[in-house]
């Protein structure tokens, strides 16, 4: 029988501050920039923006989520529907060339520990003036999107407003309401219906959409655990009207031929070809007519096979990036997975891009020229944010190593169960992934296959080098 010793929250937390330090990640603002944020405000006044407080705003978050970018309602219209999205303007608050603009574009992203968060802005700005808390009047970029009675986008537009959310709750809470009210005209019922058509419109454009558990290290009542998280039915909704916005802000900057996209290679002919190939040895029947995207979409992850597939087909969706550009569309517009051009706009508190891809858009719904500081940055940005997304990666991976070996530390010599996800087969390794603790480890992959399943003894775990060794029996 496996068992597993917790260890103190403390050891916990000293190792991911060793792990920023290692990367890089800031340990506070320099005074400066702390100055600039206590003094800054709004340069667009109230009797300059739309008045929305009247709107029924909500705020969909992780629980105890301070940074919120987004509040959500809709209503239905005699042809479809009217979604708004109120996003946070933190962009007003900032002065191009100034220290604000210079640090975050020095950071480029927030980073999320277990333990704590590294803000792209200091959280004067980023949870509490800039911030959609609820109850709370607030500037904002509004959207407001109308669709059409399957969900598609007709008519949209952008506009500075001032909001006030009435609510703010976790994706668990949102979706034990979604659960237990009627079928109507709430604006949670609605989310549950514009987000479906919004998956259906999805599925009829090619969009790859893969369900897939993440690992990560989870904090509950000050101790630290690791679990495969899958997301709630009401996240993947809400996650819908955000790349709804992102697709509009995209056809806008096409149309405007100046922005900046999020973009994704299509999955290559041989890959697909190779993943039909994986389908059949795991004894998954992909029908010859039916599309990848529409096989992957209706995959769940429920068993070794599922898993292992799903983790195949995240392979054929490489290359995410970013292009800026001005008076040209790029050849190469699209997301691959989105199936549609698409923009970050709807993160300006946790992203650095989208506070330039906003302004470039209010500017364009105004009929004004984008300005000349946003247009100027367009060539960097891509290169800004692969930095601070390489960054991201790279910490996430080094937590959740440190996390696995810290869990494990005083359990050598007991046995695991696990089943093969994946096969390097250049470097001769099996992917294991063990569920109880939710472990990813590296075996001898000689004679391995997919989903198949194995029984490993803990040989070695060193915490200091964030590595773990697994031995097959049998």
């Amino acid at each position: 029988m496996t068992r597993i010793v917790l260890r103190a929250p403390s050891t916990f937390e000293a190792g991911f501050a060793r792990i920023r330090s290692e990367h890089d990640v800031p340990l506070a603002f320099p005074g400066p920039v702390l100055a600039e944020a206590e003094q800054a405000a709004p340069a667009t006044g109230p009797d300059d923006r739309l008045d929305a407080r009247h709107l029924d705003f909500v705020a969909i978050d992780p629980p105890g989520a301070t940074d919120l970018d987004q509040a959500y309602t809709a209503e239905r219209t005699g042809s479809g529907y009217r979604v708004r999205y109120a996003i946070a303007d933190v962009g007003d608050f900032i002065v191009p060339g100034h220290t604000l603009d210079t640090e975050s574009r020095e950071r480029g992203t927030t980073l999320y520990s277990p333990d704590t968060r590294t803000p792209l802005h200091p959280p004067v700005l980023s949870e509490n003036r800039a911030s959609l808390l609820a109850g709370t009047d607030k500037p904002a970029l509004l959207w407001t999107i109308e669709l059409d009675a399957d969900g598609s986008p007709a008519d949209w537009r952008l506009e500075r407003a001032l909001v006030r959310v009435r609510e703010a709750m976790s994706y668990a809470e949102a979706q034990s309401r979604i659960d237990a009210d009627p079928p109507g005209d709430d604006k949670l019922t609605l989310l549950a219906e514009i987000g479906r058509l919004r998956q259906q419109r999805e599925a009829d454009r090619g969009g790859v959409s893969i369900s897939l558990p993440a690992q990560e290290v989870v904090e509950h009542n000050g101790s630290y655990s690791l679990e495969f998280d899958l997301a709630l039915p009401v996240e993947n909704w809400n996650a819908q009207i955000s790349l709804l916005t992102g697709i509009v802000a995209g056809r806008t900057m096409v149309d405007a031929a100046v922005g900046v996209l999020r973009t994704l290679p299509p999955p290559y002919d041989r890959a697909v070809a190779r993943l039909r190939r994986t389908a059949k040895a795991l004894g998954l029947d992909w029908p010859a007519e039916l599309p990848y995207a529409a096989f992957v979409r209706d995959l769940t992850p429920n068993s070794p096979a599922c898993n292992a597939f799903l983790l195949q087909a995240t392979r054929t969706l490489r290359g995410a990036g970013y292009v800026g550009f001005h008076g040209t569309v790029p050849e190469h517009a699209e997301h691959g997975a989105i199936a549609s051009v698409y923009s970050h706009v709807t993160a300006p508190l946790r992203r650095l891009v989208d506070r330039f891809g906003n302004a470039i858009l209010l500017a364009l719904f105004a009929g004004d020229e984008p300005p000349a500081w946003a247009i100027e940055a367009l060539d960097e940005l891509p290169s800004l944010m692969g930095k601070a997304r390489q960054r991201e990666s790279a910490l996430e991976r080094s937590m959740v190593d440190f996390a696995e070996a810290l869990v494990l530390e005083r359990s050598v010599g007991q046995t695991f169960s696990g089943h093969v996800v994946d096969l390097d087969t250049k470097r001769g390794l099996a992917t294991i992934q063990i569920t109880a603790p939710a472990i990813v480890a590296t075996v001898d992959g000689a004679g391995r296959t997919l989903a198949e399943q194995l029984e490993l003894r803990l040989d070695a775990v060193d915490v200091d080098d964030r590595t773990i060794a697994f031995t097959p029996l049998g």
